[in-house]
């Protein structure tokens, strides 16, 4: 390309944008289409915060923006045209004198008795025929409807139903398309139906994963193992749109692909960041003398109950020598305190072998405070160096756990196997590859990865504590969801399958007459 080409391209690049509507349209017209930001950005090849921007202030340039134009004129006419075809029918029904009365108090008095409204030509009948609005004999027709020209001669009856025509009478012929003043009483007639706002879908998130399991069973004609496999694959795409469906109206925005600081990013191809989880791996070195009986308990939704942690909303931002903020949340530099408790409880940090400082999440960090407060007085504070944080809430993915706890609920309740491990792979996979991960693309938040993973270690070690409060002996705990106990548990933790409870996993003696080991008898 010469130099003149470039810049005559350059020159038939200047011009007037191609326009857009205005944000919350943009927003009402996908929604109303019932496409999720991640369907609508993978179609313009965006990212879905991209398009949350696009919707909440900000416009799109150049080719992506005719693009986006293109998508948004497209809904707009599906949606209109969609909308016409739902309230045709609705037009040919008799309308109710509550109907008529609506339309009349918004009717105003013809200027011109030769026309109707919007300049529609009015027919004077030889003999009354029925109003369409009222019911009441009329003496005109508008668009090929008899119905009166004022609101003072279109009165409702009193029965509630529009009088029956005269025997010996025609009935007004229909016409090909209703005119135009019946569009408030079509609206009137569909909102006798269920209220909901104008946008809103039918169904609602747990409808979701019901159709998505019911859909499985039907193309696999019952196979429920069949079933499974196939929801299992897709759990990372339809946690994504449960996502998305749950986040309809929330006061945040999710900044699904921010800037990241180094310390959060591989440092090897297949290697890990720097920021420290604190994963319990602990087991008792000696057990009280004599023979017990340990129970394995089995923590139920480990990570379905750490989604309610305190998330940074937008980017990390850098601080040095700054006391917590409780109102933000995200990774710190921290000099751990002495942990002089190993023989009873495990270190709140996890087993680490190196010392000096080292970068834990928030869940980490508040555990640790914690512990040094007053109530518990177990270790001192610890020295935070600096912080990479965001404005935080516990709350940004609170429906996201409420839409998967309910419907683990109902799939426990009813025995339905398929529903439990499809539920159970969508928040498992949507915590595991929200980090650097080929499998989500549409969500890169290695912060909040770590964060959630963190506060269900931080979860189990504070149900660890709880047992030995109550006077239960810690033997051993490991990972999310497993801790081993000594002692009458089942005052200290309730039995079930929900989330707030446990459950057996496994039964076995350790110990001797002296001192025993944990690990005897497994």
């Amino acid at each position: 390309m010469s130099d003149f080409d470039a810049i005559d391209s350059l020159l038939d690049a200047v011009g007037p944008q191609v326009g857009l509507p205005p944000c919350h349209v943009r927003r009402e017209l996908r929604e109303r289409a019932r496409l999720s930001k991640a369907q609508v950005a993978r179609a313009l090849g965006v990212s879905p915060s991209t398009l949350s921007g696009w919707e909440s202030g900000r416009d799109p340039a150049g080719e992506i923006r005719t693009k986006y134009a293109y998508l948004l004129d497209g809904l707009n006419a599906k949606l209109a045209t969609e909308t016409e075809t739902e309230a045709a029918p609705a037009a040919e029904r008799p309308v109710t004198s509550g109907t008529a009365a609506t339309l009349t108090s918004l009717s105003s008095p013809d200027p011109d008795p030769g026309q109707g409204e919007d300049g529609d030509d009015v027919e004077l009948l030889v003999a009354p025929e029925p109003c369409v609005l009222c019911g009441r004999p009329a003496g005109q027709r508008v668009a090929g409807f008899a119905q009166h020209l004022t609101p003072a001669d279109c009165r409702p009856t009193t029965t509630g139903a529009p009088a029956a025509p005269p025997a010996a009478q025609p009935t007004a012929p229909t016409p090909k398309a209703p005119p135009r003043t019946t569009g408030p009483a079509r609206a009137t007639e569909r909102s006798k139906g269920p209220a909901r706002h104008a946008f809103q879908e039918p169904s609602g998130p747990v409808d979701l994963i019901r159709e998505a399991v019911q859909g499985a069973l039907a193309e696999h004609r019952g196979d429920v193992d069949a079933a499974t496999a196939a929801l299992v694959k897709r759990a990372i795409p339809d946690a994504m749109r449960l996502l998305d469906e749950t986040r309809k109206g929330a006061r945040y925005d999710v900044i699904a692909h921010p800037w990241i600081p180094d310390i959060l990013k591989k440092q090897t191809a297949r290697g890990a960041d720097q920021i420290w989880e604190a994963r319990p791996k602990w087991t008792r070195h000696e057990l009280p003398p004599g023979r017990h009986q340990v129970t394995a308990l089995d923590i139920n939704g480990a990570y379905l109950s750490a989604l309610k942690t305190h998330l940074p909303l937008g980017q990390l931002e850098h601080s040095t020598g700054l006391a917590h903020d409780r109102r933000r949340s995200g990774v710190h530099l921290i000099t751990p305190p002495e942990w002089e408790h190993e023989a009873v409880l495990p270190n709140p940090i996890g087993q680490r072998d190196e010392p000096g400082p080292l970068w834990v999440t928030e869940p980490t960090l508040r555990l640790l405070l914690r512990l040094s407060g007053p109530k518990h007085q177990l270790c001192e504070p610890p020295q935070i160096h600096e912080s990479y944080t965001s404005g935080a809430t516990e709350n940004l993915l609170e429906k996201f756990r409420i839409a998967l706890k309910d419907a683990r609920d109902t799939a426990i309740e009813q025995g339905d196997t398929v529903t439990l491990e499809y539920v159970k792979a969508m928040y498992a996979k949507f915590v595991s590859t929200m980090g650097e991960s080929n499998y989500n693309r549409e969500l890169y938040r290695p912060d909040w990865m770590h964060l959630i993973r963190s506060q269900a270690f931080a979860n189990l070690w504070l149900k660890a504590l709880k047992a030995h409060d109550e006077g239960l002996a810690v033997v051993r705990a490991m990972g999310t969801d497993e801790l081993h106990v000594i002692g009458d548990w089942r005052r200290v933790f309730a039995e079930g399958r929900a989330v707030t409870e446990v459950k057996v996993k496994d039964t076995y003696t350790a110990g001797t007459d002296a001192a025993g080991h944990a690990g005897e008898g497994e």
